[in-house]
């Protein structure tokens, strides 16, 4: 397999046909990508696929060319069914759908929670090739929504397998499995084989073929990861100088609750660095709201939680900082993925406090490697101290002066209101005192 893969050198070496590769080429994908130079000729053959791919790896390209393939030799309505965790995974599969098939009409429909279920069902109404969903709104939209059934499937695709496969989508995706014809194409695609998933391709899958781009837990060589151990107290300021340190940089910034990614990020403003928070507690709008003006560049820190770990397609992000660790260490894997994509390099730093050592010790022993201590002098980081405290407590301040006015979610939403078009100076490098 090895071997043919050094010859592969273009999407028609792999099957693709004229049309789609010229897609391809609008799109700027000029080689295929490991994961689609080993998946794609299968999936022509008809063969159900397991792909064990890291995230950024093309995986999207890698399901979306041979179904659109197929579509195209025996064009039909309701064709595939993409099923992800998240919604704004969900709006970037369907974006690339439309964008490879945009010669051809191919229409796409998007089905996930915190949008209206009537606009939905208008979107139904006009017959898309292929949909797109979280699997509780397809169920919903299945029980409720008249004359959609999904009896004619050609194919069906699990991405982030391993993510919905937890309690809150096992239910819907039983139902799902329920209502759709035996006689498909099933493909899975996860970053990580795990039981659940094992568990998974026995109950869904023929004969699949395994296709491995990554061993089993690991992160790309382009990415350079660094740890500093500090006391709970100083992260605030270890975080202020590293991103100020790397002030021409696109961050993500990583943090264990919702609630954090909001004050960390008034925090962060009322410095003068251009940070916004995503996190589950917006609504849908909003969270795409946010990650447009980050990926416009408009505020170059986004401060999140796991919602934003998986599946956000933000190519240029330069480092990746760990404020919290996470408690599950596979969640570390799809965070700093989200750097040193496609080729490119990245920085991951994770600041760990003294109660967050046992974490990062799994951490260690998942990646399999001991990491460089990320090296700053302790004295001109704390030098921020009294600077970092006071922005902290008007960033306070402002959450609990709204706090008693505002239903819960309803802050966010106006928050990045407040980022649309709102362009900040950066915070000015730190001075210097000998």
């Amino acid at each position: 397999m090895e071997e043919d893969n050094e010859e592969v050198k273009t999407f028609s070496d792999l099957g693709i046909c004229e049309q789609l590769v010229e897609a391809c080429e609008r799109l700027g994908w000029k080689n295929p990508s490991k994961i689609q130079a080993e998946a794609i000729p299968h999936a022509l053959e008809g063969k159900d696929l397991i792909g064990l791919a890291q995230t950024g790896s093309g995986k999207t390209g890698a399901f979306a060319l041979p179904i659109i393939q197929a579509l195209l030799e025996s064009p039909q309505a309701f064709f595939a069914c993409v099923l992800s965790p998240t919604r704004e995974l969900a709006i970037q599969i369907a974006e690339q759908f439309e964008a490879l098939g945009s010669t051809i009409g191919l229409k796409s429909a998007v089905l996930v929670g915190g949008v209206d279920m009537m606009q939905q069902a208008l979107k139904i109404g006009k017959r898309p090739h292929i949909i797109v969903a979280t699997p509780g709104r397809l169920v919903d939209h299945l029980s409720n929504t008249k004359g959609f059934s999904l009896r004619t499937l050609k194919y069906l695709v699990l991405d982030e397998a391993d993510r919905l496969l937890n309690e809150d989508f096992e239910k819907s995706l039983d139902e799902i499995l329920n209502v759709i014809p035996r006689e498909r194409r099933t493909y899975l695609f996860s970053a990580t084989m795990t039981k659940k998933v094992r568990k998974l391709q026995r109950a869904c899958l023929r004969n699949p073929v395994k296709i491995e781009a990554a061993s089993k837990y690991s992160t790309v060589d382009t990415l350079k990861q660094q740890f500093r151990l500090i006391p709970a107290k100083d992260k605030d300021c270890y975080l202020v100088y590293i991103l100020t340190e790397m002030s021409g940089s696109t961050s993500m910034v990583f943090t264990r609750t919702c609630e954090a990614t909001r004050l960390l990020a008034l925090l962060l403003r009322n410095l003068g660095l251009r940070a916004i928070p995503i996190s589950g507690q917006m609504s849908q709008h909003k969270r795409l709201g946010a990650l447009n003006i980050f990926k416009a560049g408009e505020c170059n820190i986004l401060i999140c939680t796991d919602v934003a770990s998986r599946g956000l397609d933000i190519p240029s992000v330069d480092m990746v900082i760990n404020y919290d660790i996470p408690t599950n260490s596979k969640d570390y894997i799809h965070r700093v993925g989200r750097t040193a994509r496609a080729g490119r390099s990245g920085v991951a730093i994770s600041l760990v406090n003294q109660y967050e050592v046992e974490w990062y010790i799994q951490i260690e022993k998942l990646i399999g490697k001991k990491l460089p201590e990320y090296p700053a002098e302790k004295d001109e980081v704390l030098l921020l101290g009294a600077r970092v405290q006071e922005a902290k407590r008007l960033a306070l301040n402002v959450i609990n002066y709204a706090g008693g006015k505002k239903r819960r979610g309803e802050d966010d939403d106006e928050d990045v209101d407040k980022y649309f078009g709102h362009k900040n100076g950066k915070f000015s490098k730190k001075q210097r005192r000998k």
